[in-house]
């Protein structure tokens, strides 16, 4: 399930956006989460395991116009290649049903994936 960022969740979120390459550094990561904080059209969401209810991964998003733009996405090690990944997409566009998810470089292959995924099980 997502749940929206507050701020009570700092240190989670923060542990979680360390996953992602680029923020590994801890002077980017608090860049990232101000640059998070500072427009109202950015957001970050966690993602709450069904069986612990523990926090097990994050999405930060940019909305605008007709799309939502996914810059990160970042999942606890310990629960990847469960699909987990794109029980938050199904969940964001739930969120967003009238506008498009979009991706940066960073986030595009899982975008792509979900896509494809999507698009298969709608055919069928």
């Amino acid at each position: 399930m997502l749940v929206v960022y507050k701020k009570s969740y700092e240190k989670i979120t923060m542990g979680l956006l360390s996953f992602v390459p680029d923020l590994k550094d801890i002077q980017r990561l608090n860049d990232e989460m101000e640059w998070y904080e500072r427009e109202e059209n950015r957001h970050l969401y966690l993602w709450t395991s069904e069986e612990t209810n523990d926090f097990i991964g994050v999405i930060g998003v940019e909305v605008g116009g007709e799309m939502v733009l996914l810059r990160h996405i970042a999942i606890n090690p310990s629960y990847r290649n469960e699909g987990i990944s794109f029980d938050i997409l199904n969940a964001l566009e739930e969120t967003y049903p009238d506008k498009k998810i979009i991706s940066t470089l960073e986030t595009g292959q899982i975008v792509s994936k979900w896509e494809i995924e999507k698009n298969n099980k709608e055919q069928l």
